[in-house]
């Protein structure tokens, strides 16, 4: 099998999209393709897909492409439109149609901005200089892409970020999910919350949201995370956090495994019927095919196989904690939504 392609980010594409625009502002010509240097040192060439001059102004358009990532921004077209701005003002960013604003604190943005973050910002002003320009990034259909990101959750609205701390999008990296996870634990403790939801997934995240009447600026889309939730809280402390997923998923996070990938860790159905007191279950259990057929065993047998595991994984989630200020309960779920443990 071959190796997967890199791509690039949206802050690299407005970058380089910038200093086109920028470019023809000055001298009347478009580079075609235009470079730019990444902040590793990497110099890739990006050719434009839109270059219009006129009206005192400058606009390059530049098609994503992430590589063989499977990345929502993929093939979205990244503007860069740059006029002249007010002398000494130096560089201002402005968020075209498709760029989302910060409206939400907690951000390494302040409430207001565009949602350019600070490396893309870095980036675009080292490419202009000393120049006193109007910088307006925009995305073609970036409201509606916005939509399959976590935006909306963390209080950006009216479109996409422009994002990246490389400039290089690095095939099926966990990189920007866990980033996600933290702007969420950010946006959650400088919105005044107390208590957080990290779930695995939907019907989880809705059963907790339900349980704790908890706002969706304390729901963390913890995916299989759970590793970087605990980690990134203990750093940067909630009182209280919930943990909840289905059985497979915490049976996981009860044997110790803080990915709760099927690529990465496996249910351990040997640690599963060490919790069970009763030897004939328990060794029906080390038998069992799936984490829920261990679960339906155990419910015959009139065994709280969900609060033992719901115990055993808030005890990994303690340890991960080391002491850190935060009480942590658990509520596991079966496959149709139903808490079948707490602790």
């Amino acid at each position: 099998m071959s190796e997967l392609r890199y791509g690039w980010t949206t802050g690299a594409c407005a970058t380089a999209a910038t200093k086109a625009a920028h470019t023809a502002l000055l001298t009347g010509e478009f580079p075609d393709p235009v470079e730019i240097t990444l902040p590793k040192g990497q110099r890739p060439a990006f050719a434009l897909a839109v270059e219009e001059l006129g009206d005192g102004r400058a606009t390059a358009g530049i098609v994503k492409d992430a590589g063989d990532d499977p990345d929502v921004t993929h093939g979205a077209l990244v503007r860069s439109t740059v006029r002249p701005g007010p002398p000494g003002g130096g560089v201002t960013f402005r968020a075209g149609p498709g760029v989302g604003t910060v409206t939400r604190p907690g951000l390494p943005l302040d409430v207001g901005e565009p949602a350019i973050n600070p490396v893309p910002r870095r980036m675009m002003r080292e490419v202009l200089g000393d120049a006193d320009v109007i910088v307006e990034i925009s995305v073609d259909g970036g409201e509606e892409l916005a939509r399959r990101t976590w935006n909306p959750r963390l209080g950006i609205v009216g479109g996409l970020s422009i994002l990246g701390t490389t400039g290089v999008v690095v095939p099926y990296s966990c990189s920007a999910w866990i980033d996600s996870i933290r702007r969420g634990v950010d946006v959650a403790r400088a919105m005044g919350r107390t208590h957080v939801a990290g779930a695995t997934g939907s019907t989880s995240e809705k059963v907790v949201a339900e349980l704790h009447g908890l706002p969706e600026d304390a729901l963390l889309d913890m995916g299989d995370f759970a590793g970087a939730v605990l980690k990134y809280v203990r750093r940067h402390p909630v009182p209280r956090l919930t943990i909840a997923g289905g059985i497979g998923k915490l049976a996981k996070l009860a044997a110790g495994h803080l990915d709760l990938h099927s690529k990465r860790s496996q249910v351990d159905f040997g640690v599963l019927a060490a919790m069970i007191g009763d030897p004939e279950t328990a060794e029906r259990v080390r038998g069992c095919n799936t984490a829920l057929h261990a679960l339906q065993v155990c419910q015959e047998a009139g065994i709280p196989l969900g609060d033992l595991v719901a115990e055993r994984a808030r005890a990994t989630a303690l340890d991960v904690l080391r002491g850190a200020p935060v009480e942590v309960d658990v509520v596991v779920i079966d496959r149709g939504g139903t808490i079948v443990g707490r602790a």
